[in-house]
């Protein structure tokens, strides 16, 4: 267990259908198998974080409803924190709508926010506390912006390092890019965000400058199956994904961060902890669901040796 880690972002509750093709606008498509469970960008960071190993504590918001009931009873179950966990009186718990290609894995998401998207400006302030004990604040764009500048502002004044995913994308100020230790947005994001496209290396590296000239100190883009483009101080290029038969792709990103997170917490390097969260996330699409498919810290480990990748000593 490395340093401490604090993710602040959304839960929740995902309702997933698979089916033999997405359907079109107007289409009803029979699907094959649903599920319900837990879910949200920072809820399965955290998650993915914590069953790596990572000494993590979740902050969120959810309503008073019995979607709420599935946060604190996974949280619990896995041993984390839900003291962080608000409630909010007026707004529902947050729900995203996941519809699987079961032929080829891709997915459509429609996320409601709901209650994380209704963090108030004291509530991000009562965790000053936390941010104080935090070497590393993980946090996304699922929540309502005004709290994700909160979040980033109170936590770049103490000196923690900060973690962006981009996701779901939306515009950024340089305000919160210069504050940025790492921002990690996926292909598609990372066009969006500079007008730059990015379909391999020389994009993605125009891309990764742009933020750099930003303020933003390290970046790393995911590129699916072509693995991530990582742009340090120390070097730039691209680490290639490893090959596996993905199931559902839901969440891979956020399998990701948490893995890499979680290296970074243990004193690895950029480089060294891409590697790991990569192997975090090639598990992970190799399983149905999104928090549920999060792997153990045996399973990575096993993981990485059987592709001849020894984890690096912290």
């Amino acid at each position: 267990m490395g340093r401490k880690i604090t993710v602040f972002g959304s839960f929740v509750v995902d309702l997933m259908g698979r089916c033999p093709h997405l359907p079109v606008p107007g289409e009803t498509v029979k699907g094959s198998l649903f599920k319900m469970g837990p879910g949200g960008k920072g809820f399965n960071q955290a998650v993915a974080a914590h069953k790596a190993g990572a000494d993590v504590t979740m902050v969120t918001k959810v309503g008073n409803d019995t979607f709420a009931d599935v946060a604190i009873e996974t949280m619990t179950k896995l041993g984390m924190d839900t003291n962080r966990v608000f409630r909010s009186e007026q707004a529902e718990t947050g729900t995203a709508l996941i519809m699987v290609d079961e032929n080829t894995s891709q997915n459509e998401i429609a996320v409601i926010p709901g209650a994380c998207n209704t963090i108030t400006e004291e509530e991000v302030e009562s965790i000053s506390d936390l941010l104080d004990q935090s070497d590393y604040l993980l946090i996304q764009l699922e929540t309502n912006l005004s709290s994700v500048e909160k979040a980033v502002e109170m936590a770049f004044e103490k000196g923690v390092k900060i973690i962006l995913n981009t996701a779901p994308v939306q515009p950024v100020g340089d305000s919160i890019l210069k504050c940025v230790e790492l921002i990690t947005p996926n292909e598609v994001e990372a066009g969006i965000l500079t007008g730059i496209t990015v379909d391999g290396e020389e994009g993605a590296g125009k891309a990764a400058d742009y933020f750099l000239k930003k303020g933003v100190r390290n970046v790393i883009i995911t590129l699916g199956s072509k693995g991530v483009y990582i742009a340090s101080d120390k070097k730039k290029g691209i680490l290639p994904a490893y090959q596996v038969e993905a199931v559902d792709t839901t969440g891979a990103g956020d399998a990701f961060n948490g893995g890499l997170i979680t290296a970074l917490a243990e004193g690895k390097d950029l480089w060294e902890a891409a590697e790991f969260a990569n192997a975090l996330a090639a598990i992970s699409v190799q399983r149905i669901g999104t928090t549920p498919a999060m792997p153990q810290r045996s399973e990575i480990d096993a993981f990485m040796k059987s592709h001849g990748k020894e984890e690096v000593p912290c």
